[in-house]
């Protein structure tokens, strides 16, 4: 049964939602400046990404991206995918997307996303800003992850290492230690292997407003859907912050894996409790569809969104969408947000992963 948002709850979603706008004009304006890219040779240049879509300054970098990036999970991430993978990456350079997001721990421990990526980067490594991460904490693993990675993507450097998955004040503590990966990328970034340094995070929002209060990370990648306001938001704090930091701001878990999307059929029980996912069951599709998903997330004062693909034609679409975009009105965002409510947990599962477990 759904729960309709109060009339105070309505007012204060609308008065953040004419905050988010002012937002998004405020990074919009931030100016853009190649300077800090110096020894590394020139940014990423896709000539098909301003015919393609709206373009965003993705933080202080300099670079413009456009809103719609590639994620590398999906089929990206599916062992022995070659055939599959590959021309989505493709496909994607090809429909003008100028940033491309893996992990060292997409894919297991052969970290197929990367090994994907690798392949296309070996010709097309110019027309991409290319973002990896690492999951480990301390300075000396974090040097292997990096190492690895450069290897696998067939190049001498990435455009933005990452800071993956920090959650949990010890993930912080850890980070910022000495002996800790903080070290490993600063030092990165002082040889110039890695461009630009960012964090990103899904579970809770004050770990990462730690985080970006300790060094002045380029970019923050943080989840950030329809349903997010209703727990544990990252809007309410996190966003702000990192607005107000002149931030690269890149959303995930826009569809939260097709949970929020009225097409989206629930995997049988047994299935949902052996994977990620099953820290918060669902029992329904969702409700939104994925033109809404997207605006909604869009509508936010960021840079732009990464969403994996299974699909050629499922990226085709993807790309369609953010070509025809517009902000939504805050009557239509609080309409959406509401429309989420009865299905926020399945739609924000991330959020209650037992962090013991990895």
């Amino acid at each position: 049964m759904k729960s309709p948002m109060s009339a105070g709850n309505r007012r204060s979603f609308l008065k953040k939602s004419g905050a988010v706008a002012a937002g998004l004009l405020t990074q919009a304006a931030i100016p853009s400046h190649a300077a800090t890219s110096a020894g590394y040779g020139a940014l990423p240049d896709n000539p098909r990404t301003q015919a393609a879509m709206p373009t965003r300054n993705l933080g202080k970098t300099g670079y413009k991206v456009g809103i719609f990036s590639l994620g590398g999970q999906a089929s990206l991430e599916r062992p022995n995918n070659f055939d599959v993978a590959v021309p989505i990456i493709e496909r994607a350079l090809d429909l003008g997307v100028n940033y491309l997001d893996t992990s060292s721990i997409y894919g297991g421990p052969d970290r197929w996303s990367e090994q994907y990526y690798g392949r296309v980067m070996k010709t097309r490594r110019k027309e991409a800003f290319l973002a990896t991460k690492t999951k480990e904490r301390t300075r000396d693993a974090s040097l292997r992850m990096i190492e690895t990675s450069l290897k696998l993507l067939n190049t001498d450097h990435v455009d933005l290492w990452q800071l993956h998955d920090v959650g949990l004040p010890e993930d912080v503590n850890a980070i910022f230690a000495k002996g800790g990966a903080m070290e490993a990328l600063t030092e990165m970034k002082e040889q110039k292997v890695v461009r630009f340094l960012g964090v990103t995070g899904h579970y809770r929002p004050d770990s990462l407003m730690d985080a970006i209060n300790r060094y002045p990370f380029d970019t923050i990648l943080m989840a950030l859907n329809a349903a997010d306001s209703h727990i544990y938001s990252f809007t309410d704090k996190l966003l702000p912050l990192a607005v107000e930091k002149q931030m690269g701001i890149i959303g995930m878990k826009v569809p939260a894996r097709g949970r929020l999307l009225s097409n989206w059929t629930p995997p049988s029980l047994e299935q949902q409790e052996h994977s990620w996912e099953g820290s918060a069951i669902a029992t329904r599709p969702g409700v939104i569809n994925m033109r809404e998903a997207m605006y909604f997330t869009l509508t936010h004062p960021v840079s732009t969104v990464i969403i994996g693909c299974d699909t050629v034609p499922q990226l085709e679409e993807n790309v369609r969408i953010a070509s025809e975009f517009t902000p939504l009105s805050g009557q239509q965002m609080a309409s959406i947000n509401e429309l989420a409510a009865p299905v926020a947990k399945q739609s924000l599962f991330f959020r209650f992963t037992d962090r013991s477990k990895g």
